[in-house]
């Protein structure tokens, strides 16, 4: 009798433990992603030789060029006519002042002011500005600003500024100067005014404002250049509380110059056996905001973790993938690992995969999008979970199904605390629609993103590589690999149940 109980509790074992690891060779290959190789990837893309990885510029260049030889290593294919660079064609529109004078003084750019604007060309002049001081929002909305020039002080207060902008915007006024009140501050200029779209491409997902008001900054020199003929000076200026007309003769002419660039989607091919015709495709965006030409000592923009983390991560999952055919475990369907240029920059480099697609979209079953996944965010700080979650967005919005494969192969494999909050329609940050993964959910491929949250480092140059948690990035990259491994391997693929 006790030898028929042994059996039955061995046998029961034995059903719950093939249960469990559905596929035991996903935990053998997963083995490959690992804190070292992380490391050693994240290192190099994200180190001050890369210069910041800016879209057409010789950092990304470089991250690309570094990602294909990654690629050539693991023996994927190169899917782009025997390459494994797509190229992007983008165009650049930089606007450039004609001319600024303040009270017939000439004005250089770059030395005495900064520019950032948008729109088609347009000549200002004006005999009079409003300087608004420190009013507040519910004092100046009894005011007209639009077609006016406004003045307004930076004390150096990065959210506000920002906020005060964004409020100035709304009302229209013609111009916005702007009085740094700290040397060297970028708060407001890393991206130098200039803007890249696809060549030939759609914006119709992303409607951006046809005019929005110029922004110059101006430093104290130059207000009192300004206040020359009202008999005040920057430092009476300062304790100033309401608004006051300033008389001053300002002249400014400005339009967009529009220059071709070239960057490069990273794509790297691993096909499959039977359903080889499948496709899943893994990505992540290897592109940052490039330098901080405005700061102090550090005028690298690194990007560590955006999205640094995520390309390192993408690369490890491909090694995996890769050790596994090798080995004689390849997937059944084929896998594309794709690193996109021009997220920073409106999720360029996957909009112009979307129309120039290498794979049909019809084949492609998934995208596992990773961007962010080296740190611990605001919400998870000095929590008891805040090495071990992650974020999800866009499992449940195509496909149900895709959820459930999500949520078993956590379960099984890699028990991570998973929060949907960013998945919620009406999660404030909406970003579902702000990472790479919206092109491929647009054209009815379903998606999971992969994401940390915000932290205090995000677009700053302090976003370093001694920040990531590399235990914490190998984990959820093995997450998206036991997905990956699932969705290539089942029989069929996700089923798409979810209206639009």
């Amino acid at each position: 009798m006790m030898k028929k109980q042994v059996f039955w509790i061995f046998f029961l074992v034995c059903i719950a433990s093939i249960a469990f690891a559905q596929y035991p060779n996903a935990e053998k290959y997963a083995r490959n992603i690992t804190t070292k190789i992380t490391k050693k990837h994240l290192s190099i893309l994200a180190s001050d030789k890369y210069e910041g990885r800016e879209t057409g510029k010789r950092g990304a260049e470089m991250a690309a060029a570094y990602i294909s030889r990654e690629f050539e290593k693991l023996k994927l294919l190169a899917p782009v006519n025997g390459s494994y660079l797509q190229q992007v064609s983008l165009i650049e529109t930089s606007m450039f002042v004609n001319s600024f004078e303040v009270n017939k003084n000439v004005l250089n750019s770059g030395k005495d002011f900064k520019f950032n604007g948008s729109g088609d060309a347009k000549t200002i002049q004006a005999t009079e500005l409003l300087f608004i001081a420190s009013a507040t929002e519910l004092e100046l909305k009894q005011y007209d600003l639009s077609g006016k020039v406004v003045l307004i002080i930076d004390y150096g207060q990065t959210n506000e500024i920002v906020k005060r902008l964004s409020f100035l915007k709304s009302k229209e006024p013609a111009l916005i100067l702007v009085i740094n009140s700290e040397k060297n501050d970028s708060s407001l200029s890393h991206n130098s005014g200039s803007s890249l779209r696809v060549k030939n491409g759609s914006r119709e997902s992303f409607p951006i404002k046809a005019y929005s008001s110029p922004v110059i900054q101006i430093n104290p020199e130059i207000t009192n250049l300004i206040f020359k003929n009202s008999g005040f000076n920057y430092e009476k200026a300062s304790s100033i509380h309401t608004p006051i007309l300033i008389q001053a003769e300002l002249k400014l002419s400005y339009g967009p110059v529009l220059k071709e660039v070239r960057s490069s989607n990273v794509l790297g091919y691993l096909e499959g056996t039977d359903l080889k015709d499948e496709l899943l495709v893994y990505s992540a965006h290897y592109d940052h905001i490039g330098l901080n030409l405005d700061g102090g000592k550090d005028k690298v923009f690194n990007g560590a973790d955006d999205d640094g983390s995520g390309t390192s991560g993408v690369l490890a999952i491909a090694r995996a993938f890769a050790k596994a055919k090798e080995k004689g475990n390849g997937p059944r369907r084929s896998i594309l690992f794709m690193m996109f240029t021009g997220e920073e920059k409106n999720l360029l480099g996957s909009e112009y995969y979307s129309l120039n697609p290498v794979f049909p979209m019809a084949n492609t079953i998934t995208n596992l999008n990773i961007d962010m996944i080296g740190r611990t965010d605001f919400i998870y700080r000095n929590t008891p979970d805040s090495t071990n979650y992650l974020y999800l967005v866009g499992t449940d919005k195509l496909s149900t199904d895709l959820h459930k494969i999500s949520d078993k192969a956590n379960a099984t494999y890699t028990k991570l605390k998973l929060d949907y909050r960013h998945n919620a329609k009406d999660d404030p940050t909406q970003i579902y629609y702000w990472s790479d993964h919206y092109n491929f959910a647009k054209n009815g491929v379903p998606v999971i993103f992969y994401y940390n949250g915000k932290h205090e480092d995000y677009h700053k140059v302090s976003d370093e590589v001694n920040k990531i948690n590399f235990n914490l990035l190998s984990k959820r990259a093995q997450l998206a690999f036991f997905t990956g491994w699932d969705l290539v391997n089942r029989d069929k693929r996700p089923v798409m149940d979810v209206k639009k």
